[in-house]
């Protein structure tokens, strides 16, 4: 765990200042940290007998697309409103200044699939809290969330946790925000 965490960069100031952006994309671009990463998440889940895999756009889709190539069960993209296709549902989160959201094909979950839903960051848990309302919504089972960064200083993770029962499972942990 704390090879991937090193291989995590922190951006200072960005996207506002104050803020501590932890950014995967140098975990990714490096083949030992990249598949290492991976490896833990086919470790973790390669006996839970899932169906899918839901990510949350963008950089969940990253990890999630590699899982479920990995485990061999479906992949199932959550993306921001306005940029799925087909019949959708959609759900609000909050943000720090109003309100997103996110949508699901209404055909991508069948009642009874066992779901796991990534995403490379959890810090409040908005994206993650409104995933799982539309899996619920859509009669899925989710086994649990899992992210490669837990920013816990921001409750997510606990939230999830003590409003849901859904552990969130975490490869490496950052102190702040």
């Amino acid at each position: 765990m704390s090879i991937v965490k090193s291989k995590i960069r922190t951006i200072p100031d960005y996207p506002k200042p104050g803020i501590l952006f932890r950014d995967i994309t140098s975990l990714l671009i490096d083949p030992e940290g990249f598949q290492l990463t991976i490896g833990m998440f086919v470790e973790r889940y390669q006996n839970a007998k899932l169906n899918k895999i839901a990510a949350i756009d963008a950089r969940g889709f990253i990890p999630g697309a590699a899982l479920a190539f990995q485990l061999g069960v479906g992949f199932v993209p959550i993306r921001k409103k306005g940029k799925l296709p087909g019949n959708t549902i959609s759900e609000s989160y909050a943000l720090e200044y109003g309100v997103d959201h996110v949508e699901i094909h209404t055909d991508a979950i069948v009642p009874g699939d066992k779901v796991l839903i990534m995403d490379d960051l959890i810090a409040t848990g908005g994206t993650l809290e409104a995933s799982i309302k539309l899996i619920q919504n859509l009669k899925g089972q989710i086994h649990e969330c899992s992210t490669i960064i837990n920013l816990p200083d921001l409750g997510g993770a606990k939230r999830i946790k003590d409003t849901y029962g859904i552990d969130v499972f975490s490869i490496c942990e950052f102190e702040g925000h």
